[in-house]
């Protein structure tokens, strides 16, 4: 064999194509050495002078693609003989700078890491942690004047995370089969990022400092298309630009070529995550809202969430602590998700308050003694709430089009019957729902709340030692430890695509209100719950949302019990 292949065509032309022939340097695509099959004959015989000139070639970054190529095909000829000996040569294969290169380089590269791990897959963690390195983008550093000069700054890890997650789900675009386990990697990390991060916090530094008064009155004047949408809290930051990717993943993936198979499986796959991790998640207040943005998809998504809720509460063999939760998402996504029809908001009050009688006569019927204890009803008391919360917000929406037909509609939950029962769920509720509940519900005569409330204020509510320890007592005015999962959305880049969909608190008027529902510019959830680790409730901002909703969304009829 020679001791070269000189492939010198380009170079020949250098003079003819008008550049300077002294000044510019050849293409360098010399090799030295023999064959790939010739070297790793010579190193099985002790020979190791072309085995190290093999990988010191294949080590040089300046390294021209058609020389990759080359390689890579000759090494492709012998691929059954790399084995565990020829480690140090495979990671240097491995290094070999070939992303950004020729489609050619690209897909020689990929054939060649194919052929490698199916007939030694004692490479296949290291093939796939070196393509996994390629999922973030490499920082380049370069040098003025004596000092090295990055092109990100060093604190900030959003850009990677985000280029990591995106390349993430590509790979299960074309491998669906991976898609669940991705998924729930994914929201589990957002989890963990959700919750260290309250809603108080993320709103405390979203206000403007002294020093930004001005530059926000101008912001708040200027064009809504040109105000900023980097959120200030960092670790919001870094949720919310995840979040973006996420929702930017299903909206695609649900809508190529008008496929409907996809959005069922990936509908399946959210759904399984959501079992798993984000119903047993405790106060988190984003990553939910990608069930709640692809059930915006199609009226048959809501529906399957809503009877996947639904039998999720009704399951005694569940944890009671997980089927409130249940019950909370329920009352949530009830009043929140403004693409529900109303239709479909009054089916579901008419399962939830018919479970609420049931369970009403179950205990008439026991012939035990019969109180309020939240230990022993958490289920109950939460689904009570459930729909207390559910009439405030739909009220409206139930009675706008022929309030003759809605009031009955209301009369004949027989609402009177669960205020005034002997488990007593106005003690349990939160005072900001009882309230505004009585309200709303004396207005239209539909049952009369404040003779119990009275008689729960005189008996006084249940009472928490301080956690600070010592004599300290204080009143626990959410002994549910209520959580609305679907409280308002506060990051700013993904916000965008919840803003359409979501059903904001739209004030009473003042005489509508009474005593004990009084409604200031803080809303009827004015600071009700303590925010500590273990009683999370609503913010004063919960419902006084700068957002715009555009009218609620019709639907024809349907069916409930529909399967999905």
């Amino acid at each position: 064999a020679p001791a070269y292949l000189l492939h010198s065509r380009e170079f020949l032309f250098k003079k003819m194509d008008g550049l300077d022939f002294l000044n510019t340097p050849p293409v360098k695509t010399v090799r030295f050495g023999g064959s790939v099959t010739e070297t790793l004959a010579k190193y099985k015989k002790g020979d190791l002078s072309d085995y190290e000139l093999l990988k010191h070639q294949l080590a040089d970054l300046e390294i021209k693609d058609a020389q990759i190529i080359n390689w890579l095909q000759e090494f492709r000829s012998c691929v059954t003989q790399l084995n565990k000996d020829h480690e140090q040569l495979i990671y240097t294969i491995l290094r070999i700078p070939w992303v950004g290169r020729s489609q050619a380089v690209v897909e020689e590269y990929m054939a060649f890491l194919s052929n490698l791990v199916s007939a030694q897959t004692v490479y296949l963690c290291p093939c796939l942690k070196m393509v996994v390195s390629h999922f973030t983008p490499k920082r380049v550093t370069i040098c003025e004047g004596g000092v090295d000069i990055s092109d990100s700054d060093d604190e900030d890890e959003t850009c990677g995370e985000e280029c990591y997650v995106h390349n993430l789900l590509r790979v299960t675009v074309y491998i669906p089969s991976i898609r669940r386990d991705v998924l729930e990697l994914i929201i589990g990390r957002m989890l963990k990022l959700d919750v260290s991060v309250s809603r108080s916090d993320i709103e405390e530094a979203e206000e403007p400092t002294e020093e930004g008064l001005f530059a926000m009155d101008e912001e708040v004047s200027a064009d809504p298309s040109c105000r900023t949408t980097v959120m200030a809290h960092p670790v919001a930051e870094r949720l919310d630009t995840l979040m973006a990717v996420l929702m930017a993943y299903i909206k695609d993936v649900c809508h190529v070529d008008g496929n409907e198979l996809h959005t069922k499986e990936v509908y399946r796959d959210l759904l399984s995550v959501f079992d798993k991790l984000i119903l047993t998640t405790h106060a988190s207040c984003h990553v939910q809202y990608v069930l709640f943005y692809l059930c915006s998809f199609r009226l048959a998504l809501t529906e399957a969430f809503l009877d996947h809720l639904w039998k999720f509460l009704q399951n005694m063999s569940q944890p009671a602590v997980l089927r409130q939760a249940a019950a909370g998402y329920l009352g949530s996504f009830l009043a929140r998700a403004k693409f529900i029809p109303v239709l479909t908001v009054q089916a579901c009050l008419d399962l939830l308050v018919s479970w609420i009688h049931h369970y009403i006569d179950n205990q008439d019927s026991s012939g035990k003694q019969v109180c309020c204890d939240v230990s022993l009803h958490g289920p109950f008391y939460t689904t009570c709430q459930a729909v207390f919360y559910t009439l405030i917000f739909r009220h409206r929406a139930i009675l706008e089009n022929n309030l003759k037909t809605g009031l009955a509609y209301l009369q004949r939950l027989n609402l009177e019957r669960i205020v005034m029962c002997q488990l007593n769920p106005l003690k349990v509720c939160l005072p900001s729902v009882t309230n505004m509940f009585a309200a709303i519900t004396r207005k239209y005569q539909v049952v009369f709340c404040y003779t119990v409330i009275e008689r729960n204020n005189r008996n006084g509510l249940p009472v928490l030692r301080s956690s600070a320890g010592g004599d300290n007592m204080t009143a626990n005015t959410n002994p549910l430890d209520s959580f609305f999962p679907f409280d308002p959305y506060l990051l700013k880049r993904s916000g965008h695509l919840i803003e359409p969909l979501y059903q904001v608190w739209e004030e009473l008027a003042d005489t509508e209100l009474l005593p004990g529902a009084k409604e200031d510019e803080d809303d009827f959830l004015c600071e009700e719950t303590p925010q500590t680790d273990s009683t999370v409730g609503m913010t004063p901002s919960s419902y006084d949302s700068h957002l715009h909703s555009p009218s609620s969304v019709g639907s024809p009829p349907f069916s409930f019990h529909k399967p999905f």
